[in-house]
């Protein structure tokens, strides 16, 4: 499953490396315990703090588009994230083929609109139903069906509603995903009638 921003991978690592520096410098290198396990709890921390996953927006110049708003959408997308992550679980659960490609989809465009603001979270705005109403929706659709073709007897009508739902979804995620392009492609024609007016007016000098 992807790992979408952030687990506690580094956690892991550093007990793992302590784990054997200790016994090394132990038993190994003869040192006394307490200086070995004092080297460790260091060669801990340090992993801990080397390995850290990364914020979401780290980088980002928070005054160029607002302290406030920064973290308005840090909030929103933290929120969504587990919703995004379901939507590939469940997708692992779904036995039919066509449903758990159509789950998958959904979270590889999640994963796409999701980078797409961390690039650019001042165009938060154009996805945030998205993020805060579709997204999740998606993931409880997509658990259902999970849920409905896990029964013994499967109702088959319930099955292909919930799919339809589903399909629907997918050409809503599609349409918030490519807003955020639509978002760049209106600062592009701006861009592009500028160029032009100021071509004219010098060429036609």
């Amino acid at each position: 499953m992807r790992k979408w921003f952030g687990n506690d991978w580094n956690w892991i690592v550093a007990g793992l490396a302590a784990a054997v520096v200790i016994p090394v410098l132990t038993f190994v290198m003869m040192m006394p315990i307490l200086i070995a396990f004092g080297i460790g709890v260091f060669v801990f921390a340090g992993l801990v703090f080397l390995l850290a996953p990364r914020r979401m927006f780290e980088g980002i110049d928070g005054k160029a588009i607002g302290r406030g708003r920064l973290e308005f959408v840090r909030e929103l997308m933290a929120n969504a994230v587990p919703a995004a992550e379901r939507l590939e679980a469940a997708s692992e659960r779904i036995s039919d083929k066509d449903t758990a490609r159509r789950v998958r989809h959904l979270a590889e465009i999640a994963a796409d609109v999701f980078a797409k603001v961390e690039a650019n979270p001042e165009n938060a705005g154009a996805v945030r139903r998205f993020l805060s109403y579709y997204l999740p929706r998606a993931a409880e659709v997509a658990e259902g069906f999970a849920m409905v073709e896990a029964k013994r007897a499967p109702d088959s009508k319930q099955l292909q509603d919930v799919g339809d739902v589903l399909a629907k979804l997918e050409d809503a995620f599609v349409h918030y995903a490519d807003s955020l392009i639509e978002e760049q492609l209106d600062s592009l024609n701006t861009d592009l009638r500028l160029i032009q007016a100021s071509l004219k007016e010098d060429l036609e000098r």
